[in-house]
């Protein structure tokens, strides 16, 4: 067994996400693999295994009830606006999101071990950091995950939900991403403190329609969502 499998599984509990085994396997293979390639790749700065447990997994299993919830959304017609979104979703039942600066893959690759139904890619302007997520896709069998070695503005394939983790300021990520975002699809900017100054100089083009506070297991910090559409 896993030496930190019972502090997963507590933190899963803790969050109200239940995983299956095999799922709890691949987060903790995946965790492995960072620490490996960190020693010689430099991709997180954290190497402590308990650190890494909460600063990067939980801290991004924290966002994936709001994530399938916000896709529910997309995928069940609930308003005259959101008619058409909702076909195009329902005609293509598995849903795309954009991982913008995803570093070691945080957190499009936890994204895409927990909801296999959305088909994950993982875009850094490092070739070393696409790379590696190159290589979890494989090593993890993960049919729905993909690296990309790119620059975000170069992007224009439309997808439903655009993500960063402390990427950028707000104005960057929107105005940076804005061209890879499907028309009925949303941003999800997970922030650490409220961001007011950010918030405060969008704009009018971006609207906030949530900003959602996240607890996350053994992290004794503030974390957020913020849910944006273009």
């Amino acid at each position: 067994m896993h030496p930190l499998l019972p502090a997963l599984q507590k933190g899963l509990h803790d969050l109200g996400l239940p995983l299956s085994g095999d799922q709890q396997a691949q987060l903790l293979a995946y965790m492995d693999l960072i620490a490996k390639w960190t020693k010689v790749y430099n991709l997180t700065a954290v190497r402590d295994a308990n650190e890494m447990l909460t600063h990067h997994l939980l801290d991004s299993l924290a966002v994936v009830a709001p994530l399938r919830r916000e896709l529910t959304k997309l995928a069940v017609p609930n308003s005259a606006e959101q008619g058409e979104a909702s076909t195009l979703a329902v005609t293509h039942p598995k849903f795309s999101l954009l991982d913008v600066g995803s570093g070691a893959g945080l957190p499009g690759i936890v994204i895409a071990i927990t909801c296999p139904d959305v088909a994950v890619t993982c875009v850094d302007t490092v070739a070393k950091k696409a790379a590696f997520i190159q290589q979890v896709a494989a090593t993890l069998r993960l049919p729905n995950l993909k690296g990309l070695h790119a620059r975000v503005e170069s992007l224009t394939q439309p997808y439903d939900v655009v993500c960063s983790r402390a990427f950028a300021s707000l104005v960057d990520f929107t105005t940076w991403s804005k061209s890879a975002l499907a028309t009925h699809g949303v941003w999800m900017a997970m922030k650490g403190k409220h961001p007011d100054l950010e918030l405060a100089v969008l704009p009018e083009s971006v609207t906030v329609f949530h900003v959602e506070q996240l607890q996350v297991p053994g992290l004794d910090a503030e974390r957020c969502i913020i849910w944006m559409r273009g």
